[in-house]
């Protein structure tokens, strides 16, 4: 291709630009280069001069198609000096006179700038008391009593008194201010004082606001709860009749609320005793608070009515951010102070003295005022920085891939969908945007999505967003096919995952299977949470506000990543800001980027107020949303949308244009219609949601009539008797007679003639799974076939499991029909029997449902739930798409659970039924279980809409009684997502109705953790552990061992007497399918990677379970075989 290059780079960075493209190019002018390159070449070129970029590098290059035709390619640097076609302009002018961005204006960003200050200037002073500067000389070492935050809060509460705003603001300006008595005389001691009343009960409007923000700055008030003896639990267990604080704001938070109380026996009263008086009486602290103090009274603010300020959570969480920034920032300096502390001086925090080692020994580090003074500068700065923050973060702009045509007929819906979205981009802007895609399995709705957030960017500002997802294994996935198909560089996208092992073992895969490409072969809290591991480079210096006050440079690559895959744990902080470090990442992400979730309806149900929260926490700040999934059911979008238009309205209110029409801008995406809408009510968006899925169910209906691609049947299970001895066996026996019948019928002939078949059987749940394999490994297939058995789950070392994966992408990948046979994984397997039919089986768990990019003949199902059978079933002809004639996936009748236990509900973990309210009469599939003609033709029509029957007169009725699977799955997410629900369900005692939709029902729950704290994200029941398999000396054999720390440090602890080593005797013709040999597979990563293989082991052999030690009784133990994973013994 023939390409020219300009370069408007100023002072050292036009040099070193100079310099690289004098090696590409000939040079035409002083800033001009013209040259024939290669596309391999150009992508070096642009990567040189992204490593070589300075913050004054701007170079623009063209691709001269034809003649008086030139096409921007790319802009490394600064794209501010050229327009959305590369064009230098003629002139410059600093003078705003286009005015566009009025609209822009936060209107609130004085007020938090002023609450964060003020704010700061209050929030240690309760660090003066004797205890807290005994804890820092390290003269008391037993935990707080009361933490300096709440004390600080009590100082405040002092100072006001009972006076009124401007009173008490006036009273701080005059002597009284820094007069230690004025703070000191009237204070309210915990513990001490009988009784002492909640402090926010009789505080003013600002008062209360900074009281909150002081209170907060390190972690959210949660509500105590108490035992039977009357003592109180570790703060954040769940508590009861916990339903009726959500309406009382802070009125009823205590200090129980901010730390657990533990009797003691020394005297509280040094907790509340501050002999060496405060940095009130300090002049600088005091110069400070009367600036502010008249800086409110100037403000065009003040005069506004403040009695609502609490419950503005736009404004009351960009300041609480804006001080816990400040504060991390400013108590991570070092001040070079004396190594001894002094008599009858303040300190706010010490710093480890690392020369002395091994004799380390903390030092002080900042006097108190000195701190109070400087998180004050820092948060104004921080307030003030905030507004530039999204328009001076790299976004992907000119990028020719986002925008090319489809060549397959099959995926030209994406072109639709980019021109729809690309009409509403500056709608999107003013408005909002609410988008669903719900086209089909195997559609492409990953990179669809990517397409559609970059065509509703700002062109010249670029495409910033988020793609949120359940599973690290589909985040490593997603964030690879962007790579691939977008031909993304390492420095426009970042993929994030909680474990580093993971990603290491991803990025090694990848490397390996480019280098066989090539050789033509098959506070001082850190911000982010350790062990967690993003792939991405920044070629250019960070944006101000992160370079200043951002010091994690993992945090720095979190936020300021154009494009962003994660798993969605990693954005939840920001609404599950319990502790405050953790939130600032995630928050100013979701500040600066528009969000994508993808299969959102596949996460529990207990996991959807948390969902929630975190679709209102994107609307509060400005960002779109797009949901992702085939089979979203529209009461949990109803009520997505409902949560993001109420955060929207906040953020219209403070940011943006007040006046500007109140509507959402909606959209609506498949692979055979596109529509948008302004949806101001929730009513507008139900009706234009409901004839987009009625559109897209007549679509479906006709083309499975037409050519229906997936078939189902129901297996019997009669003869499956529920005796522990017999169970599995028999389950065992009917699993191999079904598949070998479906083979029969679905397989594909391989180039020598043998028949082949590659078929899924999903399990529910992993020991009982584990159980049948073993039975399975033992059963004798009919004569002529011979069966490749994998098993699958989560319960492996990280090794092999990855391992398991690899292959099953690499074999199940079948746009191409005839590479499988081919496969080196499979080859050999073929060959070794040539005249036998083989048959290969993934029996694997749920993790084999959703996201997976595999595509096999046929599938046996274990139900759990219609979404499950629908999202498995997305699986068969995924990528070949070949109609079928007869059934190729089998449902058996039941579960297990209902088999073992007939009397006790059955489709529950996974599932929709529960042991209190939602049950099903029968548990048997012929018994009217499924929806009519759903066998038929599997796909996601039920899911899409409530069933016929469910539109009484009475609205709030929306469901039958739940009597089918279908039923059952509406009623229960609608009741956790829609209030009009729970007036069907009545309980004995009033109280709040409570559910997802608690978090913008009402407005002052966000001042307190109680919804984190009662509806948390991924709840784990039961205590988790982390264990791994360490090779012994002479690496023949592993321990079973538990791990902490890190590798350095750890000194793992032999827990053999956790595991039973089980034996495995498979059958002549039923045969492991996957290398399991972990040692050999330990040794050679280890070899390649250039580790010791010990250290491989403590990174890659590891695995989560959970913690069966530490629970009552003995311990239970876990049984594990290479081949079939880790189980509990007594199943």
């Amino acid at each position: 291709m023939n390409i020219l290059l300009i370069s408007q780079c100023q002072k050292n960075a036009l040099k070193e630009t100079r310099r690289i493209l004098d090696q590409f190019a000939e040079r035409k002018g002083e800033r001009t280069w013209q040259t024939s390159i290669t596309n391999a070449g150009l992508n070096t070129l642009r990567m040189l001069l992204r490593k070589r970029a300075r913050r004054n590098t701007a170079v623009a290059c063209h691709w001269i198609r034809g003649q008086n035709h030139s096409e921007l390619l790319w802009i490394v640097g600064n794209a501010s000096q050229f327009n959305e076609t590369g064009t230098v302009p003629t002139n410059m002018t600093r003078r705003d006179i286009l005015r566009q961005d009025d609209e822009d204006n936060w209107h609130a960003l004085d007020k938090v700038r002023w609450l964060a200050s003020i704010a700061a200037l209050f929030h240690d002073l309760g660090k003066a008391t004797d205890a807290f500067q005994e804890k820092l000389r390290g003269k008391k070492l037993e935990r707080n009593r009361y933490r300096h935050e709440w004390v600080s809060l009590r100082l405040l509460e002092a100072f006001v008194g009972q006076d009124s705003d401007e009173q008490w603001l006036k009273r701080l300006c005059s002597q009284e201010g820094k007069a230690t008595s004025a703070w000191l005389d009237m204070m309210k001691k915990d513990g001490i004082d009988v009784p002492a009343a909640p402090p926010f009960r009789g505080l003013p409007p600002l008062a209360s606001a900074i009281g909150w923000l002081i209170v907060t700055h390190h972690r959210l008030p949660l509500m105590p709860s108490f035992q039977d003896d009357g003592s109180q639990s570790w703060l954040g267990d769940k508590a009861v009749r916990w339903q009726d604080e959500l309406t009382s704001g802070l009125h009823n938070v205590t200090a129980y609320w901010n730390e657990a109380f533990r009797p003691i026996e020394d005297d509280i009263s040094v907790w509340w005793k501050c002999s060496q008086g405060l940095p009130v009486a300090d002049p600088n602290w005091h110069k400070r608070a009367k600036r502010l103090a008249e800086q409110a009274f100037k403000a065009p603010w003040w005069k506004e009515d403040h009695s609502s300020l609490l419950a503005s959570p736009y404004i009351m969480h960009l300041a609480r951010l804006c001080l816990m920034m400040a504060d991390h920032h400013y108590s991570s300096l070092s001040k070079g102070m004396d190594d001894r502390f002094k008599p009858r001086v303040l300190y706010a925090n010490t710093m480890l003295d690392r020369q002395a080692w091994p004799n380390v020994k903390r030092q002080p580090n900042q006097t108190l005022t000195d701190h109070l003074l400087g998180v004050t500068r820092c948060a104004g700065e921080v307030a003030h920085r905030l507004p530039s923050l999204e328009k001076g973060l790299r976004g992907i702009t000119q990028h020719r891939l986002f925008r090319r045509r489809s060549c397959l007929a099959r995926f030209r819906w994406q072109d639709r969908a980019f021109d729809l979205a690309e009409s509403l981009q500056e709608r999107s802007q003013q408005q909002g945007f609410f988008g669903v895609n719900m086209a089909s399995t195997g559609c492409g709705k990953t990179l669809a999505n990517g397409r559609i957030m970059y065509a509703l960017a700002h062109p010249r500002r670029g495409a910033r967003f988020t793609v949120a997802l359940g599973l690290r294994t589909l985040t490593l996935q997603t964030g690879n096919a962007y790579r691939r198909h977008l031909k993304l560089s390492e420095d426009d996208l970042a993929i994030r995952v909680g474990g580093s092992a993971q990603m290491a073992l991803y990025r090694h895969a990848i490397d390996q299977n480019e280098k066989e490409s090539l050789s033509g072969s098959s506070s001082d809290e850190a911000l982010i949470n350790d062990g967690s591991q993003i792939d991405y480079v920044d070629r250019l210096d960070p944006h101000p506000l992160l370079h200043t006050f951002i010091h994690d440079p993992r945090a720095q690559q979190f936020i300021s990543a154009p494009i962003m895959t994660c798993t969605i744990d990693h954005l939840m902080p920001a609404t599950e800001s319990i502790r405050g470090g953790h939130q600032i990442a995630p928050m100013l992400r979701l500040m600066t980027s528009d969000l994508v979730l993808d299969e959102p309806d596949d996460f529990d149900i207990k996991d959807f107020p948390a969902l929630t929260r975190l679709v209102y926490w994107a609307g509060l700040y400005g960002s779109r949303v797009m949901l992702s999934s085939a089979t979203l059911p529209p009461f949990m979008v109803q009520g997505l949308f409902e949560a993001y238009k109420t955060g929207r309205q906040q953020f219209r209110q403070h940011q943006g244009d007040p006046a500007a029409q109140d509507a959402i801008c909606c959209a609506w995406f498949d692979e055979q219609h596109c529509s948008a809408s302004n949806c101001s009510t929730q009513e507008d968006f139900e009706h234009a949601h409901d004839a987009f899925v009625r559109q897209r169910h007549a679509f479906l209906e006709e083309k499975t009539l037409q050519q229906p691609i997936r078939h189902g049947s129901i297996l019997s299970t009669e003869r499956i008797r529920h005796s522990p001895d017999t169970l599995y066996e028999d389950m065992a026996e009917r699993l191999i007679a079904q598949a070998v019948a479906l083979h029969k019928k679905h397989h594909g002939t391989a180039p020598d003639g043998q028949h082949v078949s590659f078929g899924l059987i999903r399990m529910a749940n992993i020991n009982p799974l584990v159980a049948v394999a073993h039975r399975m490994f033992s059963q004798e297939a009919p004569r002529g076939i011979v069966i490749h058995l994998c098993v699958y789950h989560s319960q492996f070392p990280l090794l092999l499991r990855s391992r398991k994966e690899q292959m099953l992408d690499a074999i199940l990948d079948r746009h191409d029909p005839d590479a499988i046979y081919h496969h080196p994984d499979i080859a050999p397997l073929l060959a070794e029997a040539p005249n036998q039919q083989h048959i290969f089986i993934v029996l694997g768990s749920p993790v084999t449902e959703v996201g997976r990019d595999h595509d096999y003949d046929w599938a046996i199902v274990e139900p759990s739930s219609i979404r499950s059978i629908i999202q498995l079933a997305g699986r068969v002809q995924r990528h070949r798409q070949t109609p079928s004639a007869t059934p190729n996936i089998a449902l058996l009748n039941t579960n297990l659970c209902a088999i073992k236990y007939p009397q006790s509900p059955a489709f529950m973990r996974p599932g929709f039924e529960d042991d209190r309210r939602w049950h099903l009469q029968k548990h048997y599939l012929d018994q009217g279980l499924l929806p009519d003609g759903f066998l038929n033709g599997i796909d996601s029509r039920p899911r899409l809409v409530t069933p016929a029957f469910s539109r009484p007169p009475n609205p709030r009725q929306y469901l039958a009684p739940s009597d089918t699977l279908c039923s059952l799955e509406h009623q229960r997410i609608g009741y956790v997502m829609k209030p009009a629900f729970h007036a069907r369900y009545p309980t004995i005692r009033p109280q709040p109705v409570v559910g997802a939709f608690s978090v913008y029902q009402h407005p002052y729950v966000t001042l307190t953790g109680i919804l984190p704290q009662h509806q948390p994200f991924r709840e784990q029941v039961r205590r988790q552990a982390d264990f791994a398999f360490m090779p012994d000396e002479s690496f023949e054999h592993e321990s079973f061992c538990r791990v902490q720390d890190d590798y350095e440090q750890t000194l793992n602890t032999t827990v053999e007497y956790l595991i039973e080593r089980t034996d495995l005797k498979p059958s002549c013709n039923v045969r492991p399918w996957g290398d399991a040999d972990y040692l050999r597979a330990l040794t050679a990563l280890a070899n390649l990677m250039q580790i010791s293989v010990e250290e491989c082991a403590w990174r890659f052999g590891r695995l989560t379970l959970p913690d069966v030690e530490q629970e009552n009784g003995a311990p239970k133990k876990w049984a594990y075989h290479p081949v079939v994973g880790i189980s509990h013994y007594s199943d």
